[in-house]
């Protein structure tokens, strides 16, 4: 794959209003992802071509694979909470910014197991509410001193833990952080500007050489920054809202990406009748295992 070669191919017709939360399941060798305005989670296995998918009480924004395998930490529109992957129970754990006209948005553990995720403002332009949060082992919640996003995004971490990426779509930047092993949080930098006329940055995932590679909304494209923040590829999507993605596969080394139909009208979607879908590409590079949420169902 390269900045010229590479394409990605639908691989489940999903339909999604709005795709998002990419996470490939290394242990079971399935994908799972979240229609958020469908408030639906969605798992399939590229083995039997199976694909299951459980309503949800509200909005599912973002989620997490758990140390106990049969729990998935659920970042819901309003709060967060475990589900029980056997018994369909949902247990809920904390509420997230009452009272607020925000709503959860993107989220990724980081190396040591704690859930770090970022809220998206739902309510008038002429003002941002919101802010970063980080889920610690003992269920306790914390906000995150890095700026206050309109719509948070990118969330994801280098390979040894020591760099937190994130950003705010509207702004077209990606930030990088110093983070500590101890949750400390410091040294905010620019990491990759997007310089198309079109296309933010949204969900990301991190390679094993430290690569980051981003999902850029209007686009039609994923791009992989290095560690130095420079493109060294782009796959093309043939659809214009890819969301986030995902290294996957048996080698870790196939490109899993979600996709929206939200905001496409009637002669968009005519153009694009796979918008919603879950794509997939081939990459020469391979992923990291996801980490997994160390707290527990109490």
């Amino acid at each position: 794959m390269n900045a010229e070669g590479g394409r990605a191919t639908l691989a489940v017709p999903a339909r999604c209003a709005l795709g998002e939360g990419a996470t490939w399941c290394a242990r079971t060798g399935r994908f799972y992802w979240t229609d958020i305005e469908g408030a639906r989670l969605h798992r399939f296995d590229p083995a039997t071509d199976e694909h299951a998918s459980w309503p949800m009480p509200e909005r599912l924004a973002t989620f997490a694979l758990c140390a106990d395998p049969n729990h998935l930490l659920l970042g819901l529109a309003t709060h967060l909470a475990f589900f029980d992957l056997t018994t369909l129970e949902i247990r809920p754990i904390v509420d997230v910014e009452s009272g607020l006209p925000t709503r959860l948005n993107d989220g990724r553990c980081d190396r040591q197991g704690r859930f770090v995720f970022g809220t998206k403002y739902e309510g008038p332009d002429t003002e941002v509410a919101g802010g970063f949060y980080r889920l610690g082992h003992d269920l306790s919640l914390e906000r995150l001193p890095l700026p206050t996003p309109a719509i948070s995004n990118s969330i994801g971490f280098s390979p040894d833990g020591a760099t937190m990426y994130f950003c705010d779509s509207p702004s077209r930047e990606i930030l990088a952080c110093d983070y500590g092993a101890d949750g400390t949080v410091g040294h905010i930098r620019l990491f990759a500007r997007l310089t198309d006329p079109e296309g933010v940055p949204d969900g990301s995932t991190v390679d094993a050489e430290g690569g980051l590679w981003n999902a850029q909304w209007g686009g039609s494209r994923v791009v992989r920054y290095g560690p130095d923040g420079v493109e060294t590829e782009r796959v093309v999507v043939p659809v214009s809202q890819p969301s986030c993605v995902a290294l996957g596969g048996p080698h870790l080394s196939t490109l899993y990406l979600t996709t929206a139909r939200v905001e496409l009208d009637a002669a968009a979607l005519a153009t694009q009748p796979e918008a919603g879908g879950i794509f997939v590409a081939s990459s020469s590079r391979r992923g990291l295992p996801e980490p997994l949420f160390q707290g527990r169902w109490r």
